[in-house]
């Protein structure tokens, strides 16, 4: 293998040339995998190699101990670990400190990414400890490039997210603050060292707590970066306020001192500046304080609702600051880039967002300046002051008191309606937000007969009449569809009703022929949102339109044919979907009155399934429909499943598109639910790729709850006909309880082992109400189900969810087995205060705690029968 070229090759821009060189580098690591990283190592290090090539080997180390996946990560950090000799990799490990040194810097940087990667395998295992010191002496004493790259390697160290490293760098953090610290002092004069310091320090953050309790050490960190934001390279400025926010974030209660003496001042002049980027970070580190105390206030009030002590210190830096910093974020509002993307975050949309912190931090005390501010700018000549103005008025729409918007609305909304004729179009789109804000916070305050009408015609022309009001005009729509719309059981009318009509004729209008992809697809999600929410007066018009929509859905059948490019293909994806989406929302609202138009919708899922390519989100959403078309149907769905199943066994397989694999599993449940006994048919199927997909290691963690909950759904569905898959389902369900966090276990598996849990407790509760007449069945399996109660019952870490499905198996369990065969189980103090525990919590639903209820009540009466034993 010629190295160089194929290393020269990962970078080709052609997909088959680089897929290549990829493929050869998998072989010659399975071939020799010490060799591989020796070449690789040499050749990063290696001054004389082309610049690409040594990044491209510094990229491929990298990769060799990287992966998403948590077991996959594991996996090939093990073979560092029980492959490599240990000369090899010092050898490794001394090449690539060595390329930290380079003159190129963007080999040192690829020296400090993969140094990274190996600093995660051996900092947790107390290896490599010379690391972190030869590190800082680099920092210390080294030339300009060497220390640069140095701290980037510590910059890309502390910014991962692997546990066990971050862990472990606690114990490092003196050398860490020692380096960074040393590089962003003023008196280092090479900015590009000063720049990767400040980058370095913020990564660092989460692991100097304890230097940050030290005053003195408190002191000296917050004096370098307040030092820093007044350097003269704006790179360095920027990366002080992102240091600073960073900071607030983390020690909240150890800033009161510095924002006395500093902060307040620094980060109002930082605001100001006329580097974009510095003004952003100076603003968004008010929107931290904003953040972090509205944490505070959630903090206190859950501890003073437990009748606990003050678990933190309210400082009130927010409303301290507000009649300084409100005044200048106004200011910066009027900052706009005519020439801006919906997507560009600049000055004015940061200073935008802050003001939506204060007011909910603030509250009221902030309505009077926000009000005068609107009043001198909201006629103003200048369209920039104007549309400041409207923003301005719908940032505040969430946290005053609802005594002080209401007059407020009444008021403004006139004049936003005004506004929405504006000769600027900026103006216009910031007056359609605006009103989204009054109907997501404030609907109430809306009068039903005299505005609401006005404003949905108002959004309704600003939508027709630019496309670039389009996504604040019907993310207003939405909103006011959400408030004035009903939700099921739907009632006989709505506030909505009597605009329905007109509505749903206007977004037929804009969704018809509009060259605009964006619009139309913002439109129909606009139009399905009012479907979603109308009421039972408006059920006529939801049918007659789906003709309107299966027919503009069957018309795109034929156009497969006529796609030339890429391009024409996404459009008529997103036409698709979008059309498909809209099918769903009617199915939805017309439960069974949609079987007139069953076979016809049928007809085009199974025709856009036939004709979709790979790799399409067409099929997602065509999942979606079949599964409310199967809920609405029931058991009538069963003349569909010959024709529609191939497509469902083969997203089943298809482990190479996980979303569609994922699709397929709920669908699988929704059929299941449907059908009842006539799903049997198609059972040997489903459970056989289910239980492949349990084995894959091509699928994550995350898809085995639903597939245990999907064996809970056919076993409920087909009754005893679920014996034959009994002990094999039985036999998964004991190894699936046997899940634990390891000691070295990332924090994210305590969510997926909760999930586990509670996929386990719906299979079961399904298999046990299936097999309740051939009850003997289940006698293998009651030990090991009464074993993972009681290790629920001894775990903190559960959901509301999880001790409703538990309730449901005890109940459940107790009604099969009303005998008292097994008493003694049921009699263990872990279920009597798993029960209590779910029967007595205050913050469950209705819902959970009347399961516990009943829970109870079935067990009484296994103590009933033996003898009278009860629960307390």
């Amino acid at each position: 293998m010629d190295v160089n070229q194929v290393l020269q090759n990962t970078l080709s821009p052609d997909d088959a040339t680089r897929k290549s060189a990829e493929q050869q580098l998998t072989q010659a690591a399975e071939a020799d995998f010490s060799g591989y990283l020796i070449t690789l190592a040499r050749e990063l290090a290696n001054d004389q190699a082309q610049p690409a090539n040594r990044i491209a080997a510094g990229l491929a180390l990298k990769n060799s101990f990287s992966a998403r996946d948590y077991n996959r990560l594991r996996e090939v950090q093990q073979r560092w670990i029980q492959q490599i000799d240990p000369n090899v990799k010092k050898s490794v490990k001394d090449l690539a400190l060595q390329t930290l040194g380079s003159k190129d810097g963007r080999a040192g940087q690829s020296a400090g990414q993969f140094i990274a990667s190996i600093a995660a395998i051996e900092l947790p295992r107390n290896e490599w400890q010379e690391l972190m010191p030869t590190l800082v002496q680099n920092v210390g004493s080294g030339e300009a490039q060497l220390k640069q790259a140095s701290l980037v390697t510590i910059g890309y160290i502390c910014e991962s997210d692997d546990t066990n490293l971050r862990e472990s760098l606690v114990a490092h953090s003196n050398s860490i603050l020692t380096a960074v610290v040393q590089g962003a002092r003023k008196e280092e004069e090479n900015p590009d060292v000063r720049y990767s310091a400040i980058t370095a320090l913020s990564d660092s953050l989460d692991f100097v707590k304890t230097n940050f309790e030290n005053e003195g050490e408190r002191n000296y960190i917050m004096q370098v970066v307040c030092e820093a934001t007044q350097s003269d390279d704006n790179r360095i400025q920027a990366g002080a306020y992102g240091c600073l926010n960073r900071i607030m974030n983390l020690y909240y209660d150890k800033m009161k001192f510095y924002m006395e003496k500093a902060l307040y001042g620094l980060t109002i002049v930082g605001m100001r500046n006329e580097e974009e980027d510095v003004a952003k970070l100076a603003i968004e580190f008010w929107c931290t304080v904003c953040e972090e105390e509205l944490a505070v206030e959630d903090d206190l009030e859950v501890s003073r609702a437990e009748g606990l002590p003050d678990a933190r210190v309210h400082w009130g830096f927010a409303r301290i600051a507000s009649r300084e910093v409100v005044p200048a974020i106004l200011e910066l509002m009027t900052k706009q880039d005519e020439d801006a993307s919906d997507d560009d975050y600049n000055v004015s949309r940061a200073a935008y967002q802050c003001l939506q912190l204060f007011a909910q931090v603030v509250r009221g005390e902030l309505v009077e300046a926000v009000v005068r501010f609107i009043e001198q700018n909201i006629k103003d000549s200048d369209w920039h002051n104007r549309d400041a103005a409207v923003s301005a008025y719908g940032a505040i729409m969430e946290g005053p008191e609802e005594h002080l918007l209401d007059p407020l609305i009444k008021q403004g909304l006139p004049v936003l309606l005004e506004k929405m004729r504006d000769d600027a179009v900026q103006v216009r789109d910031s007056a359609a937000f605006a009103i989204g804000r009054v109907c997501e916070s404030m609907s109430e305050a809306i009068n039903q007969e005299t505005q609401l009408p006005d404003l949905i015609q108002a959004l309704f022309t600003g939508l027709s009449s630019n496309p670039k009001m389009a996504g604040s005009c019907c993310w207003a729509l939405m909103n006011l569809a959400n408030r004035f719309g009903v939700e099921d059981p739907k009632p006989a009318t709505s506030a909505l009703s009597p605009h329905f009509q007109a509505s749903v004729s206007a977004l037929l209008a804009v969704t018809e022929n509009n060259a605009d992809n964006q619009l139309r697809m913002a439109a129909y999600e606009v139009l399905n949102t009012f479907v979603e929410h109308c009421a039972q007066d408006c059920i006529g018009t939801v049918a007659s339109l789906s003709d309107v929509v299966l027919g503009r859905l069957e018309a795109t059948i034929p156009m497969q044919q006529q796609i030339v490019s890429v391009e024409d293909r996404i459009t008529l994806e997103e036409i698709q979907t979008s059309l498909s989406s809209a099918v769903f929302a009617i199915v939805r609202c017309l439960e069974s009155e949609i079987r007139p138009q069953a076979d016809r919708i049928m007809n085009v899922m199974l025709q856009l399934l036939s004709t979709v390519g790979p790799k399409s989100s067409v099929p997602d959403t065509v999942f979606a429909t079949v599964g409310s078309l199967a809920n609405a149907l029931e058991a009538d769905f069963v003349k569909y499943m010959d024709a529609f199943t191939p497509f469902l066994y083969n997203a089943l397989g298809n482990q190479e598109e996980p979303g569609l694999c994922s699709m397929a599993i709920g669908l699988v449940s929704d059929i299941a639910r449907s059908l009842g006994e006539g799903a049997q048919p198609y059972c040997d199927h489903f459970m056989n790729y289910l239980l492949n997909n349990l084995r894959s290691t091509a699928l994550s963690n995350q898809f085995k709850p639903a597939i245990l909950q999907c064996f809970g759904d056919i076993a409920q569905a087909i009754g005893l006909h679920f014996e034959t898959y009994l002990s094999v389902v039985a036999q998964v369900l004991q190894q699936a309880a046997n899940v634990s966090l390891g000691a070295d276990g990332p924090y994210d598996m305590l969510d997926y082992i909760v999930s586990l849990r509670e996929g386990i407790m719906d299979a079961w509760a399904g298999i046990i109400i299936a097999m309740k007449p051939k009850v003997d069945t289940l006698n293998p399996s009651v030990q090991p189900i009464f074993q993972l109660l009681v290790i629920v019952a001894d775990d903190n870490n559960r959901s509301e969810s999880l001790l409703r499905s538990a309730m449901g198996v005890i109940g459940d369990l107790a009604d099969a087995f009303p005998n008292g065969e097994y008493a003694d189980f049921f009699r263990e103090e872990a279920i009597t205060r798993l029960i209590k525990d779910t029967r007595t919590n205050r913050d469950f639903s209705s819902t959970t705690t009347e399961t516990a209820r009943w829970a109870r009540e079935q067990v009484k009466r296994q103590g009933g029968a033996q003898g009278g034993v009860l629960m307390t």
